[in-house]
């Protein structure tokens, strides 16, 4: 136990290294730059303001420098604006924090811009010697500060964004995949405990997708301002157009997993190839996988998935009983989510489907 910990926090370290250099340099540069260029005396909102840009979650940067300037703005011109006329005293400290917070609520300012403001104006009131020598300097030192951070952000150590939103979508992809074989070899054995724990992890897996939707903002932002992460928006944007398809796909293949348990318990009749069907959905998201990452066209996924729904036609002419035609009616789902996730378009998408579907049925009288 002791050494799994330890590699825990080891691998922590290594994914959030490249956070705390970008952290740690734009903290230095603000400084150098306030203090040495601008000849500011007490320049520490230059660095607090570039590491508060920096130390949030990839995704919400460009957002939280915008914050942490209004915030300053608002909270520091209060407090030497309010406090140059009306004194220090807790009555004044009282009243600029509450009118910091009011305004900053005025404006529509977030959570975060709101305690921003509230504590700048306090640092403002309670810390900052009077005179006019500080006039406005510490707003300079935040806007120099925020914008170092995010000029850090861009040009020095940006972060991979396919790397952020591949960490996200890969266990995810790999997950699925796992499930769905899970799901096919407990239907094969007729063992409703391995559906139920099939199912588990369909729920478990579930639980990631918002870690997935948080990756692809983080990506976006790295994209759009990291000039040397440019060339990456293709291969990006497909991840980001499978998200709503992948999260689809994720909740019906819980539907149709359900119903194999259900299946297994009515003792309905299983046909091999509805097994097959289960099977070569698997196969497809693991194709999915592959081609998102290596940008490459669909053409792997969408046989794969096709094969699925053509062989779970097949198995629907069987003896089949309700939960049986409704697996059915989920593999058509996901694989149709499963092609749509690569970029085809959904009328063509449904247009395969249907198809496939047609073609897999037998002529009458045989």
């Amino acid at each position: 136990m002791a050494v799994e910990s330890v590699r825990d926090r080891i691998h922590r370290v290594r994914v959030s290294v490249g956070l705390a250099l970008q952290a740690a340099i734009a903290a230095g540069l603000s400084w150098y730059v306030a203090y040495n260029l601008l000849g500011h005396a007490q320049p520490f909102f230059a660095p607090i303001a570039a590491v508060v840009v920096l130390a949030v979650s990839v995704g919400e940067r460009l957002r939280r420098a915008i914050e942490v300037v209004a915030g300053n703005a608002v909270g520091i011109l209060l407090g030497e604006v309010l406090i140059l006329q009306i004194g220090r005293g807790a009555w004044q400290v009282s009243l600029v924090v509450l009118l910091a917070i009011l305004i900053a609520l005025f404006v529509g300012g977030s959570a975060p811009l709101i305690t921003q403001a509230a504590a700048s104006a306090t640092l403002v009131a309670t810390l900052i010697p009077f005179g006019a020598s500080y006039f406005l300097s510490r707003f300079i030192d935040a806007v120099v500060g925020g914008s170092i951070g995010v000029g850090v952000m861009a040009l020095l150590l940006p972060l991979n964004p396919l790397a952020v939103v591949k960490r996200a979508a890969v266990p995810i992809l790999s997950e699925l995949a796992s499930a769905l074989s899970a799901t096919a070899r407990a239907l094969e054995k007729r063992d409703s405990d391995m559906a139920n724990s099939a199912l588990g992890k369909l729920n478990e897996t579930e639980a990631r997708l918002p870690g997935y939707d948080e990756a692809i903002d983080a990506g976006q932002e790295i994209a759009a301002v990291a000039a040397l992460r440019w060339r990456s928006r293709g291969t990006l944007g497909r991840y980001i157009e499978s998200y709503p398809h992948l999260a689809r796909a994720l909740r019906d293949t819980r539907v149709l997993t359900r119903r194999v348990q259900t299946m297994i318990q009515d003792a309905e009749a299983v046909p091999d190839k509805l097994v097959g069907a289960i099977d070569g959905l698997a196969e497809a998201v693991t194709q999915l996988r592959y081609e998102l990452a290596s940008n490459a066209k669909p053409t792997a996924t969408r046989a794969a998935a096709l094969r699925a729904v053509q062989v779970s036609a097949e198995a629907y002419q069987g003896d089949l009983g309700f939960s049986g035609g409704v697996v059915v009616a989920q593999i058509r789902s996901i694989a149709s989510d499963l092609i749509a996730a690569m970029g085809e378009k959904p009328g063509d998408v449904r247009r395969l489907i249907r198809q496939t579907a047609k073609l897999s049925r037998k002529p009458p009288g045989k």
